[in-house]
């Protein structure tokens, strides 16, 4: 086969069949096609969409390109949850050690930053030797020892899409429907689950812009994972501005943490104890919505959740320390606010500006190659909604690099808006795919 050729098919709008799709990603995967020519096929895909037979060996040709793990012989149901991505999107990081506490296997294998929205896995290396590239039997054994793995696809576990991942990252072809969904659903048909719980994001700062682009990444996956025999819902929340007030790693694992032990934001808590809820239920750990918010408020208050957390940052080679003291995390050493210009109503806080802005600090990736400055970041200090007087701030930003902060102050002072008559705050939780 030649790729030139499928390149140019796919380009001016043809169809690529599943022999060629399957032909692609191992040529890909084996070093045979170099990124160039990956990333203008992505392109043409991003431009040309795949249909329901390309999108079906696209993800199989992805979810095959490695190993794939085996936890049937695990007696705890299993369940995984994954989010489309977000700005201060951490509710992974809470999530997992909350239900796994409740007695449920959790697997959760996640992502790096991609383009503006920020990285589980970015997150949890901010924690000083923590290990997120496990080999299958290590991923296996530590979810057998403690019901929880917070990792990301090792060199043979679904290798294709770490690969294609990155890439997309760097080339402008992140918020594609098809690639979106069989990049996610390959690493998570890659776990054997029981359920898939998916937080796909709606508004500005998500890769879906809007109500009806975000059922329908929802439905796409739901319909994939129907496919393959494994129950998935969508739940489709706002992304229209931060969630939490942390943006950033170091201070996205602190606000996580908090969370953990009783505090952090009202917004934050309610994504995650609904996605918890809707996880519990799934595999029948509980009998309805009460009983599951009932338990997972109690592995807050017990402290299991906290202690769980701790537990898998150990057994992942990680210094449990910074999460017992999170001012050792890492810290920029310099700080600047963004003032409110006027007085009234917080109307905007651009979710997609605040993540370009985290971005240009250096707590994201503009190259494929960059390295990630932990301590850099972004907290958000009011709401839309809030009650705002002229000069108060409306961010603070941590930052190292002064030519860094110039080029993000400039998105930062455009991100908020400031309204003379009262507003109201985005409904959190806009609907359900099942």
């Amino acid at each position: 086969m030649s790729i030139i050729e499928l390149i140019e098919r796919k380009r001016d709008g043809g169809r690529l069949t599943p022999d060629e799709i399957r032909w692609i990603i191992t040529e890909y995967t084996a070093d045979r096609i170099p990124d160039y020519q990956m990333a203008s096929l992505l392109m043409a895909v991003f431009k040309e969409g795949l249909d329901g037979t390309e999108l079906a060996a696209w993800t199989d040709a992805m979810l095959h390109s490695g190993d794939t793990l085996d936890f049937s012989d695990l007696e705890a149901p299993k369940v995984d949850k994954h989010s489309t991505g977000g700005v201060g999107d951490k509710v992974s990081i809470p999530l997992g050690p909350m239900v796994a506490a409740c007695g449920v296997a959790v697997p959760m294998m996640s992502g790096r930053g991609l383009g503006h929205t920020g990285g589980t896995l970015d997150k949890l290396e901010t924690i000083p030797g923590f290990r997120t590239a496990l080999d299958p039997p290590e991923f296996k054994a530590i979810l057998e020892q403690t019901g929880l793995v917070l990792a990301g696809q090792s060199e043979t576990l679904v290798p294709a899409d770490r690969r294609i991942y990155a890439l997309r990252d760097a080339t402008g072809t992140v918020p594609s429907i098809p690639l979106i969904a069989s990049s996610i659903m390959s690493k998570k048909l890659a776990e054997g689950l029981d359920a898939l719980v998916l937080d796909v994001k709606s508004g500005r700062g998500a890769f879906m812009k809007d109500f009806d682009g975000a059922r329908a990444l929802a439905q796409t996956m739901v319909d994939i994972g129907r496919t393959y025999g494994t129950t998935v819902t969508a739940i489709i929340t706002d992304m229209s501005q931060p969630l939490g007030r942390e943006v950033g790693n170091a201070n996205e694992m602190a606000e996580s943490v908090e969370a953990l032990k009783g505090g952090g934001p009202k917004d934050l808590l309610d994504v995650t104890f609904r996605l918890g809820e809707e996880m519990l239920l799934m595999v029948g750990a509980v009998a309805d919505d009460a009983e599951a918010r009932h338990r997972l408020e109690e592995t807050i208050t017990s402290g299991s959740a906290f202690e769980k957390l701790v537990e898998v940052a150990v057994a992942q080679g990680g210094d449990p320390a910074v999460l017992e003291n999170t001012a050792l995390l890492a810290r920029a050493p310099e700080a600047s606010v963004v003032p409110a210009p006027a007085s009234g109503y917080l109307s905007r806080a651009d979710a997609l500006a605040i993540g370009v802005a985290a971005t240009r600090l250096g707590a994201g990736r503009e190259h494929k190659e960059d390295d990630i400055d932990p301590g850099v970041g972004i907290t958000v200090m009011a709401k839309v909604g809030d009650p705002i007087e002229r000069g108060e701030p409306l961010a603070r930003v941590a930052w190292t690099d002064r030519g860094r902060l110039d080029r993000a102050l400039t998105l930062l002072e455009s991100a908020f808006a400031v309204s003379e008559e009262p507003v109201e705050p985005p409904k959190l939780i806009q609907g359900e795919v099942r």
